[in-house]
């Protein structure tokens, strides 16, 4: 959840930091702060309540000068949002920012305490700065400090931190959280000619400055100086992991002259759909998958994992798979997974869904299914995330730097893959012709010039937005391959305007949500041409005889609807199974004018944060 970034070379650390943490902001915004070696002399923190325009406020008021630092920025867990729990935390000479939870913090505390340690503070990230300092103090030796300290730790954390005394090394370390080291200077490539190097919690942060990173894997402990690198394990010993570059580019990450990093990432899905569809190996009626090797004569079962949009993206997935390839889908929210004693068999392929890679729930009920013998495969969007180390298999998406806290373009990408990955089973297992295949396959292609058309409707679709904007609270309907479309929706709206949302299958609505339905209350019925367009024309009606406002999603050269509805956004005609994927991009639109119009936070909703790193 929260961003860390460190640096240590010959620039000035303040920028460099600064720069990061505005590319991290999405992870957490409630405080940040950095931490950094002031020309050897003393560890300088600065910390603020709020974002890092605030944090920028307050150095250009009293500047930090130095070229070795960490900086933060905290979605608050343990310790309420203020600036005595913004990180840096400082213990002696040891300062930490930290993301994660310490699980048994609270037992560690009242050891340091009897041992004369005084905190300052209610975070768990605290009793870090306290141990590594207690622990320095027995051989002064930084790396095994960490470890020692590590050791000691319950939950899921990344840490980096400095020492007064080396004044110019970072120390990074992690276990089940994300983080990586960006590798500057002469030799390593293009990007820097300086002798300098990195610390992050993802690759946006420091893009600007270098494309090669090393993917720290879990409990890895690396100490960093201007000159190289070394990676520890868990018990000290040497290790080597491999390097990557980075092919995303500095500008895939920044807004490009538009007024939200949301609103950019909307426009961007037909380049990222055609992305998805270019690395699937698509040929005229079979997807390939290049390495993808499935032994679909043992396995019987697949059980999807995930959380949030991506578990829409699974309840889709699950109809679309079970139809073209007549395999069994179970669909499990991935926080709840490990907690029911699931029946997982060794014949079933655990697929995980996650757009960063990184998220916990997702990655602990990914290695639960694994540990209990299925095949694990994920989809992600991020290459060295951590779920791609988990997995047996990975299947990437191509939607580039999502960095609105609301997922768009992650989501069409995912319910892309999902299509293909559908063909692929389908062809494989014998229920899918060639002929409806390439039918499928063709309108895939067709879909990101669709989406353009969409797009240019963005005007009218503000324009409905406008006329309901008052309502505090929306219904979201649909049938069928549209019903996760519905849920999805209403997160959208709920995430981004703080509107009460909620999405219900359309035949759900006379048991029980029926009764909300009154005069101020909008209804948004995605009643595009299919099998359930009758019915779905008899729940409009029943909104209708309530006094219900409709905003209708209907097909395009639909005439009958705008007898029905109050509003009506035409969607283009394409094959049923593709349905989900235009009919998402305007519930988008009209979340993000919804939003824009009641003045929010599009990018930084409150209390939310893009990855989702802890349980």
């Amino acid at each position: 959840m929260c961003g860390i970034i460190g640096y240590t070379g010959t620039r000035s650390v303040v920028p460099i930091l600064l720069g990061g943490l505005r590319r991290l902001e999405y992870r957490g915004y409630d405080s940040a702060g950095v931490a950094v070696i002031g020309d050897g002399k003393d560890i300088l923190i600065a910390r603020c309540l709020g974002k890092i325009a605030a944090l920028d406020a307050a150095l250009e008021k009293r500047p930090l000068a130095g070229t070795c630092g960490i900086g933060h920025t905290r979605w608050a867990t343990h310790g309420k949002p203020s600036e005595a729990n913004a990180h840096p935390h400082r213990a002696g000479d040891v300062a930490v920012v930290h993301n994660g939870i310490i699980e048994n913090h609270d037992e560690l505390r009242a050891e340091l305490q009897a041992a004369g340690s005084r905190f300052s503070s209610e975070t768990d990230t605290e009793v870090i700065a306290h141990l590594i300092n207690f622990e320095l103090a027995k051989d002064g030796d930084l790396v095994q400090a960490v470890v020692r300290a590590a050791a000691q730790f319950t939950g899921a954390w990344a840490i980096a931190a400095v020492h007064l005394k080396n004044p110019d090394t970072l120390i990074a370390a992690r276990h089940s959280a994300p983080l990586l080291l960006g590798l500057g200077g002469p030799g390593v490539g293009e990007d820097s000619p300086a002798a300098e190097n990195f610390v992050a919690s993802d690759v946006a942060a420091i893009l600007q400055h270098t494309r090669h990173v090393i993917d720290l894997e879990d409990g890895d402990i690396a100490r960093v100086t201007p000159r190289g690198h070394e990676v520890f394990d868990a018990h000290g010993k040497p290790v080597q992991r491999p390097r990557r570059r980075v092919e995303w580019n500095q500008a895939a990450a920044e807004k490009q002259g538009l007024r939200h990093y949301m609103l950019k990432e909307i426009h961007e899905q037909p380049r990222a759909i055609r992305d998805t569809i270019l690395g699937a190996g698509v040929t005229a009626d079979d997807v390939k998958f290049d390495g993808l090797r499935l032994d679909l004569s043992e396995r019987t079962r697949i059980v999807m994992l995930a959380c949030g949009t991506s578990f829409h993206a699974a309840l889709i997935g699950r109809s679309l798979i079970e139809t073209l390839a007549r395999i069994p889908v179970e669909v499990d929210i991935a926080s709840e997974f490990r907690y029911r004693d699931p029946i997982v068999r060794s014949t079933d392929i655990a697929l995980a869904i996650s757009q960063s890679g990184e998220t916990a729930d997702t990655i602990a009920a990914l290695k639960e299914a694994k540990q209990r013998g299925a095949h694990a495969l994920a989809i992600c969007n991020v290459l060295g995330a951590t779920i791609s180390r988990v997995a047996d298999q990975v299947l990437y998406t191509h939607a580039g730097p999502e960095i609105s806290v609301a997922s768009t373009k992650a989501f069409t990408t995912q319910l892309t893959m999902m299509i293909l990955l559908a063909v692929h089973l389908g062809r494989r297992t014998g229920h899918l012709s060639p002929e409806r295949a390439k039918t499928l396959l063709d309108g895939l292609q067709d879909l990101p010039a669709l989406i353009d058309n969409l797009l240019a409707a963005s005007a009218a679709i503000k324009i409905v937005a406008r006329r309901h904007v008052g309502a505090r609270d929306c219904l979201f309907l649909g049938r069928g391959l549209c019903y996760p479309v519905a849920l999805e929706g209403a997160l959208k709206l709920k995430e981004i305007s703080y509107v009460h949302a909620e999405g219900y299958a359309s035949g759900e609505m006379k048991h029980g949500p029926i009764a909300l339905v009154d005069t101020s209350m909008p209804v948004v019925v995605l009643a595009l041409r299919g099998p359930g367009y009758g019915k779905v024309l008899s729940n409009l009606e029943e909104v209708r005889a309530r006094g219900g406002k409709i905003i209708a999603l209907a097909t395009l050269g639909d005439h009958a609807i705008g007898d029905l509805a109050d509003d009506v956004v035409l969607v283009p005609d394409t094959v049923q199974e593709l349905q989900p994927v235009l009919a998402s991009v305007p519930l988008q639109l009209l979340a993000y004018h919804f939003a824009d119009l009641k003045g929010t936070d599009v990018d930084q909703p409150r209390n939310l944060a893009k990855s989702v790193t802890v349980e």
